[in-house]
């Protein structure tokens, strides 16, 4: 029987260069999306999957995104003196009381699946979440019911369910395919909220050699096994340690499965996705969206 998935590794340690300035003191991953940093909406939505243990690899030069999640005393102590019961209590939910935060080091950048084997000890033999801290999936698109789940709650079911390790997958349009890894389905169909046994991930194809319109999102559930193959997996693009070639070793034993999301993504990795979430997430907050949908149509008639 499958075990149950209830750890998350998140790679942090990337030094965020698509964002500089902005990245050179703050870490990518604490850049604000409205009143919260992008890393707190990606811990939120492995909270909703299940996921109970947070493994961030980092760096050490990125103290501030372990510091986020700890607890800072001296200003509960504040606002509880003061009676900001409504800051306070925003403090306290960060992170839900049953939830740990593992931080582990990578002490120097050989690629996403150096990153992902950093977090080994800590995860053990348990299958676990990958997730791409700077990919902010969004789960309320219209027409899509919260009560059936977030995405990678979904994703985390069919691993249950199959056993199959799950990629999640994302329609993009065909002239954008040179931009994306996008799975081969050897002409398999693929509906949104399912998934189906992949052949293979070709990197960044040529429209006219795109074996699909699905592009690769940033969401993995994956079985212990995949660290040996990592351990394995020689120095590929760049001359790092590719997730995908270890993926690519794992298929050759066992199935691995497309899941292609209900939902939508926002790169938060890149200036333009970073604008588009801040507009998205912006027009919807619960206290602030009415003001800001008028400061928007204000600032449309300006420009």
């Amino acid at each position: 029987m499958t075990k149950d998935v209830r750890k998350a590794v998140l790679p942090v340690a990337g030094l965020g260069t698509r964002f500089l300035p902005a990245s050179k003191a703050i870490p990518k991953e604490m850049i604000t999306v409205v009143d919260r940093p992008v890393i707190q909406y990606v811990v939120a939505e492995a909270v909703a999957a299940g996921i109970r243990e947070i493994v961030l690899v980092n760096h050490g030069a990125k103290a501030a995104i372990e510091n986020h999640f700890d607890t800072h005393y001296e200003l509960e102590s504040e606002l509880e003196r003061k009676g900001k019961a409504a800051l306070l209590a925003v403090l306290r939910d960060i992170v839900p009381a049953d939830v740990r935060i593992i931080s582990v080091r990578q002490g120097r950048p050989l690629g996403l699946g150096h990153a992902v084997l950093c977090a080994r000890e800590v995860v053990g033999d348990e299958p676990f979440v990958v997730m791409l801290p700077d990919v902010l999936v969004d789960d309320v698109p219209a027409g899509v019911a919260l009560s059936r789940g977030n995405d990678l709650s979904r994703m985390v079911a069919r691993f249950a369910e199959t056993g199959a390790a799950q990629v999640m997958v994302e329609q993009v349009p065909a002239e954008r395919v040179d931009q994306y890894g996008v799975v081969d389905l050897a002409g398999a169909a693929l509906a949104a909220g399912e998934s189906v046994a992949m052949k293979g991930v070709v990197e960044k194809p040529a429209q006219a050699e795109a074996p699909s319109d699905l592009a690769v999102v940033g969401r993995y559930v994956l079985p212990a096994s995949i660290f040996d193959l990592l351990a394995r997996t020689p120095p590929g693009a760049g001359g790092e340690v590719q997730l995908t070639d270890a993926i690519a070793a794992l298929m050759v034993d066992q199935p691995v499965a497309a899941y292609r999301m209900l939902g939508s993504t926002y790169d938060c990795g890149s200036k333009t996705g970073y604008l588009e979430a801040t507009l998205a997430y912006g027009l919807r907050h619960p206290e602030l969206g009415e003001t800001f949908r008028q400061q928007a149509r204000q600032a449309l008639a300006r420009y």
